[in-house]
């Protein structure tokens, strides 16, 4: 459990960094929270907003966006005669620039380089962005007895860290998940766990992904009801709890959709597990909510 919350706290610390690495900046009379991608004469600004990569270039006091719009089925590419203003004083083309991050981000390397030859670039090894979100959904708790294959109550938090230079297509997730009882099966269960995402799909607008749960905390309780044969026959009502951690090697899938500043989240959990037994029932285990960007 110690260890757990260790993690969690770590994780709030380093998201503390990455909110202190963004900046808002007001272009054209919009106000836009924006990532600095290479700062120097020449900056580079940039970000995903409602689901679609802008840029920005950032020369003394001026901020301009880098555009290429789309007519008549051909690019403008008006971006390169942005760039083209902003370089006049230094002798470099435009012509191979392309408006995606690496491209832009060597040519900015480039002018700052003939333009200070102090500029040195402080290449970023890393770059952790974190996720909150709330979830809730229904399960029919298959790692449990659940006689009668009743469906239950779920809610809970997700916690998620992912760097995206290096490990754009993976996810780390601290879950929180309750268990509520239900009219039918009075089980309830709070579990925190320890999740490994792999996302197959990856787009600014979307995300799926398969989810595997590699550690659990879980705290229990169970009701028990059953007749003893006496004369006349006895209704007996036992309560038992207690606690497990265990590595329940359990995957799922899900799916990530963009809306606003946010994620509309989808999953289906615990589908199949490697080193924990199931009550042999079909799973149903389905999560739906929003999660947001930090």
């Amino acid at each position: 459990m110690k260890s757990l919350l260790s993690i969690f706290i770590l994780f709030l610390l380093l998201s503390a960094e990455t909110l202190q690495a963004q900046q808002q900046y007001t272009v054209d009379g919009q106000t836009y929270t924006l990532n600095t991608e290479i700062e120097g004469p020449l900056t580079l600004l940039w970000n995903t907003l409602n689901g679609e990569y802008r840029y920005f270039s950032k020369k003394d006091n001026d901020i301009v966006e880098l555009k290429n719009t789309k007519q008549g089925g051909d690019y403008k590419e008006e971006y390169k005669e942005t760039l083209k203003q902003q370089t006049s004083d230094v002798v470099i083309s435009t012509e191979n620039v392309k408006l995606i991050l690496p491209s832009l981000h060597d040519f900015f390397v480039q002018y700052n380089k003939k333009k200070d030859p102090n500029f040195n670039e402080e290449k970023k090894s890393i770059d952790l962005q974190f996720r909150l979100g709330a979830f809730a959904g229904i399960s029919n708790s298959i790692y449990s007895e659940n006689p009668t294959n009743a469906l239950q109550p779920v809610a809970g938090i997700d916690f998620e860290i992912m760097d995206a230079i290096k490990l754009k297509r993976h996810s780390v997730v601290l879950r929180f998940k309750q268990t509520f009882e239900s009219s039918d099966y009075k089980y309830t269960a709070s579990q925190l766990s320890l999740n490994y995402r792999f996302k197959f799909i990856k787009t600014p607008k979307f995300d799926a992904f398969v989810n595997c749960k590699f550690a659990a905390l879980t705290f229990s309780k169970r009701e028990i009801t059953y007749v003893l044969e006496s004369n006349p026959p006895t209704v007996i009502t036992e309560n038992s709890s207690g606690s497990d951690f265990s590595a329940p090697v359990t995957f799922g899938i899900g799916a990530d959709y963009k809306v606003g500043n946010g994620y509309i989240t989808f999953n289906y959990n615990d589908i199949v597990g490697l080193s924990v037994e199931s009550n042999d029932e079909f799973p149903v285990d389905f999560t739906l909510g929003y999660k947001f960007n930090l």
